[in-house]
C-alpha cells in the first residue's frame, strides 16, 4: 500500500493478522493431511471400539477377539472395520472448523471438540443400533445399514456442522470466505 506522500505503509493490523491466521489454519490442515486419514482411525477406533463394547456388554455376554472384533454370546460376530470408524467424517469436520475464518482460538477448540465429541456419541449410537439389530435377527438390518452408509451419514456430518455453526455463532463460511478476503487483499481488486 502507498500512502499520499508516496512512501509505502504498513498492511492494516486486522489484514496481516488474517493473512497470519489464513497461513496457520491451512498449514495446520496441511499438516494433518500428510500422513493421511490414518491418524483419525487411530486415534478414533478405540474410542468407538471400547465404549461400543461396553454397551453392548451390558445386554450380552461379549468377549474380545481383536483390537477391533468382538463376539456376542458365542454366535455373532461383530467387527469394526474402517468404514464403521468414520475417520474421514472427523476429518471433514476438522476441514471445515479449521477453513473457517474469523474465530477466536478458545471458540475454534470448543467448535472443534463439539463436532467431533457429537459425531463420536452418534456414531457409537448408531453402532449399537446395528449391532440390536444383528443379533436379534431383524429384517431391517440391511435397510438400516444401507439409510445410514448412504444418507444419513452425510445428513449426520451436516447437521453437527450448523448445529456449531448456530452454537458457537461462527458468521464466516469455510473456504468460501478465505478466498473473498484472498481477493479483496490481491492485485486483482485494484
Amino acid at each position: 500500500m502507498v500512502n499520499k506522500q508516496g512512501s509505502r505503509s504498513k498492511k492494516p493490523k486486522a489484514e496481516k493478522n488474517s493473512i497470519q491466521s489464513l497461513i496457520s489454519r491451512y498449514l495446520l490442515l496441511i499438516i494433518i493431511a500428510l500422513p493421511g486419514a490414518w491418524i483419525f482411525y487411530k486415534i478414533f477406533t478405540p474410542l468407538t471400539f471400547y465404549p461400543v463394547y461396553f454397551i453392548t456388554g451390558l445386554f450380552y455376554d461379549v468377549a474380545i477377539t481383536s483390537r477391533i472384533s468382538f463376539i456376542i454370546s458365542n454366535s455373532v460376530p461383530i467387527e469394526l472395520i474402517g468404514a464403521c470408524i468414520a475417520g474421514s467424517a472427523y476429518y471433514l469436520l476438522l476441514i471445515l472448523n479449521l477453513s473457517t475464518p474469523g474465530m477466536k482460538i478458545k471458540n475454534r477448540l470448543y467448535a472443534i471438540f463439539f463436532s467431533i465429541g457429537a459425531f463420536l456419541a452418534l456414531n457409537i449410537i448408531r453402532i449399537v443400533i446395528l449391532i440390536f439389530l444383528a443379533v436379534t435377527g431383524s429384517s431391517y438390518f440391511d435397510v438400516t445399514h444401507l439409510l445410514f452408509w448412504y444418507g444419513l451419514s452425510t445428513v449426520i456430518v451436516v447437521a453437527i456442522w450448523f448445529t456449531g455453526v448456530n452454537l458457537f455463532k461462527i458468521k464466516e463460511t469455510p473456504f468460501y470466505s478465505d478466498l473473498k478476503f484472498l481477493y479483496k487483499a490481491s492485485v486483482l481488486k485494484r
